[in-house]
């Protein structure tokens, strides 16, 4: 693959932007990546929602037989920074699959796609 020499960013030539292997190395493969990550995100998230759902039924029904006490306002600051940790974890994946390639535009194509399929 011949490079043109633009400033002091080295890019193809028009005629080989559309070839395989600029295409498999900087487009493919980033979306490969981004739709395994963003796959395994959801099905995590999913786990974890269940996970957490069955302890807050838990806890209503120990509240129930008068086993504990559960405040409202404290259950619902501990979803929101559940929320908030959620939220900064989606961020930093696709912050750091955007640092694949040069655009990022694949990768975090890849990881909504993955997201999604989920």
């Amino acid at each position: 693959m011949t490079f043109i020499k633009n400033n002091t960013v080295d890019v193809p030539s028009a005629n080989e932007i559309f070839s395989s292997d600029f295409m498999i190395g900087n487009v493919g493969t980033p979306f490969a990546i981004g739709l395994a990550v963003g796959y395994f995100a959801k099905k995590m998230l999913l786990i974890a929602l269940f996970l957490c759902g069955a302890a807050i039924v838990l806890l209503f029904v120990s509240e129930h037989f008068g086993i504990t006490k559960i405040s409202d306002v404290n259950l619902q600051q501990a979803a929101d920074s559940a929320t908030d940790a959620v939220k900064q974890s989606g961020d930093f994946l696709v912050k750091r699959l955007s640092s694949i390639t040069s655009k990022g535009v694949s990768a975090a194509g890849g990881f909504f796609v993955g997201f999604k399929l989920g």
